[in-house]
């Protein structure tokens, strides 16, 4: 099982989180993640909050090995073809190292609907928000795949489309959610699920996720199953019984989240245990 870093962007500056990011590869850490937000949902850091496509594309320039995505865009935050163009210039910028996640966005009932709302724009029921994350991966892959032929869909339309940058490789989507409904969303139509890693279904959405990938004719065994939590020493040591459980339910990635201000000896620290896991 792989195990990756989140420097949360809540109140961070970006020298900082390139500093915990080269302290994260360094340190022998799989990937970096960020989270897509445009503010703090508490009402706001007086230092704001970095933009993720920007900053992951920064950071690929930065590091050289680790794997990077956003956990999880809003598919409400940009068109899919503006998304897809954007992740296709990041697999270039990277190497091929990106991993997409997408996702709904919140709903009215969370604080992350202020974001949208301080903007004009809507935020839409949960089944609608459900659909576009389907419609918007179907639109990358035609966009990356180079078919010129017009689409029609409930929520966007391609006319025609040529002359796109495509994505070189591909990279795999990965749909973040915490119910039954994402879980078959991303089993259908993505590549891999995102929970959390405490998530108390985490074993039935898995399930269900895999099943659907196998029903839409895919292989299973490849589908990328990633969750998060808090970057705690539980998660670093091999004999943990909450990494164990991971293991068990055919976790591919464990993503531990750090809170700014970042400290690159933390990271470090973390590494080391993590590494001395790995040894055993």
């Amino acid at each position: 099982m792989k195990t990756d870093v989140l420097l949360i962007p809540m109140g961070a500056r970006y020298a900082d989180m390139r500093a915990a990011a080269i302290a994260a590869e360094e340190a022998g850490f799989d990937g970096l993640w960020t989270w897509d937000h445009l503010r703090d949902p508490q009402g706001g850091s007086p230092a704001g909050v970095p933009e993720a496509w920007t900053t992951l594309t920064a950071l690929a320039e930065a590091t050289r090995r680790v794997a990077l995505g956003p956990l999880v865009l809003n598919v409400s935050n940009r068109h899919p073809g503006l998304l897809a163009n954007m992740a296709a210039t990041l697999q270039q910028v990277s190497g091929g190292r990106l991993l997409l996640g997408l996702g709904a966005g919140g709903s009215r009932k969370t604080p992350y609907a202020a974001e949208q709302l301080g903007l004009g724009l809507t935020v839409e029921p949960d089944r609608v928000r459900a659909a576009r994350v389907v419609e918007a991966i179907e639109v990358m892959r035609r966009l990356w795949s180079g078919d010129g032929a017009s689409f029609a869909g409930e929520h966007y339309r391609l006319e025609r489309p040529s002359g796109y940058l495509r994505a070189d490789p591909s990279p795999p989507i990965v749909v973040g959610g915490f119910g039954p409904r994402m879980a078959a969303i991303a089993g259908r139509h993505g590549d891999g699920f995102n929970t959390q890693a405490f998530h108390p279904q985490l074993a039935e959405l898995v399930r269900i996720a895999r099943a659907e990938h196998e029903a839409a004719g895919r292989d299973p065994s490849t589908f990328i199953v990633t969750v998060f939590a808090g970057l705690q020493e539980r998660w670093l040591r091999a004999e943990s019984r909450e990494r164990s459980s991971l293991e068990a339910l055919g976790v591919a990635r464990l993503i531990l989240l750090v809170e700014p201000p970042f400290d690159p000896r933390r990271v470090a620290a973390a590494g080391t245990l993590l590494g001395a896991a790995r040894r055993q």
